[in-house]
């Protein structure tokens, strides 16, 4: 008979795999536990700290036993602030932990016997992000916030993000102090500045400040003075209560509001609002993927959640029409201006929610060849996935963020006709637990 755990008893246990977000797994009394922090064939003194009848969380409380894979984290946050989740482990364990993240999720979620063979790793894991979120809190402080909370974490230094974002949080930081410019309070809803939205390319370097209040001019001036290589400062005046971050109105400061970047051969313009995959170097290599995945010489291809049209127009060069659809009219905007700037002249572009647009080019009788879906982490709804069957396209390729949805949605295509036929895994986001995947999927004859 099992023995019932309790708080704070304290067992020996061996790690033998990984959670989903990169938490040890040991197995204590025929319950799984999970231990943020520690590494499979890792042994440790473990103290229960929650349970629940779903689940168990313990505490590692000694090392016994560490494993090969271990190294000691170079940021002083981690373990605190929510963004790293694998800076203790080497790259390669990372990547491993990765690919069964996904292949778990297909089989497990899915139900399929597809596995993707191999995880595309990345050639820079430190500095790779090309956007960044800064939140503020009264102090005043700066950072990321803790894991599932939105306690700011301070943190002078982020490794993720290029020294120059860093910069730019710090000189605001110091200006606030300096000029008694209080952080937002989301308790009480006073006070002014809530985060610094970054953005960087090759040539290019974006900031905008969220406030809740106006601001002195000084703080453009700051901001240059701490990034000279800036090329434009906008402010965005949020007030709401809810935690998006860009919300309100968007105005320009100095500069330019939007940044240039080059991708396979193409030059895309970006607004603020504009989704962009955050790592450049490996965005051009899921893109690659996306080409060969895609086949698209001679067809028509619907490229859905399209932003400012990365992946269509990486493509539409081969392609005999290309449609995209976001909900976001910025995105569209800078969708329709990046394929006159690169001129591709058969493409089309619909602004609204990619169940709406979907269901309109299916009552439309539009089948196209294929469709390219690239969606937020919480996947598609089953009504987007009702009308991308409805059209029947030759092929679906699905980029994804989130594993699990990816399964969920991917067992409803196979139950509706399509065939997974392949899938890689992409590290998109080293030193955390996120990972992107391609899968292909085609139409049962």
């Amino acid at each position: 008979m099992m023995n019932e755990l309790t708080k704070n008893d304290i067992y020996e246990a061996q790690i033998t795999g990984f959670t989903s977000q990169g938490a040890g797994v040991c197995h204590i009394e025929g319950r799984a536990v999970f231990v943020p922090g520690a590494l499979p064939e890792e042994l440790w003194r473990v103290r229960i700290v929650k349970v629940t009848r779903t689940a168990v969380w313990g505490r590692g409380e000694e090392l016994l036993l560490p494993s090969p894979a271990r190294m000691e984290p170079i940021c002083p946050a981690f373990g605190k602030c929510g963004g790293c989740t694998a800076m203790h482990m080497t790259y390669d364990q990372e990547l491993q932990f990765k690919l069964e993240r996904v292949n778990d999720a297909l089989r497990r979620i899915g139900g399929l016997s597809l596995q993707a063979d191999s995880i595309l790793g990345a050639p820079q894991q430190e500095g790779y992000r090309n956007k960044a979120i800064y939140n503020f809190a009264p102090g005043p402080v700066c950072g990321f916030y803790r894991a599932r909370s939105h306690e700011v974490i301070p943190a002078r230094r982020c490794y993720l993000q290029p020294p120059s974002f860093d910069q730019a949080a710090d000189a605001l930081l110091q200006w606030m102090k300096e000029n008694d410019i209080p952080a937002y309070d989301e308790c009480t809803g006073k006070g002014a500045v809530r985060h610094l939205f970054l953005r960087r390319t090759a040539e290019d370097f974006a900031a905008c400040i969220v406030s809740a209040a106006p601001l002195p001019e000084s703080a453009v001036s700051v901001l240059r003075a701490a990034c000279p290589e800036l090329t434009g400062v906008l402010l965005c005046e949020n007030r709401t209560k809810g935690n998006t971050v860009l919300d309100g109105s968007i105005r320009l400061l100095w500069g330019r509001d939007t940044v240039e970047e080059t991708l396979c051969g193409a030059t895309f313009e970006l607004s603020p609002l504009t989704f962009f995959q955050v790592n450049t170097q490996q965005a051009e290599a899921l893109y690659s993927l996306v080409g060969e995945y895609t086949e698209p010489a001679g067809k028509t291809v619907l490229d859905l959640y399209c932003g400012a049209g990365t992946i269509g127009l990486s493509i539409a060069r081969d392609a005999a029409r290309l449609i995209g659809s976001d909900i976001v009219p910025s995105a569209i905007e800078n969708a329709k201006r990046n394929a006159a700037k690169n001129g591709v002249k058969n493409t089309e572009y619909f602004c609204g929610d990619a169940k709406d647009v979907a269901q309109r080019l299916a009552a439309d009788g539009l089948h196209p060849d294929v469709i390219i879906t690239d969606p937020p982490r919480k996947g598609m709804d089953r009504q987007v996935l009702d009308a991308i069957v409805s059209m029947s396209p030759e092929r679906i390729i699905y980029v994804s963020c989130d594993p699990a949805t990816l399964s969920r949605d991917l067992n409803h295509l196979t139950k509706m006709g399509y065939t997974a036929e392949k899938c890689r895994a992409v590290d998109m986001f080293p030193r955390t637990y996120h990972v992107e995947t391609i899968c292909a999927l085609s139409l049962e004859k």
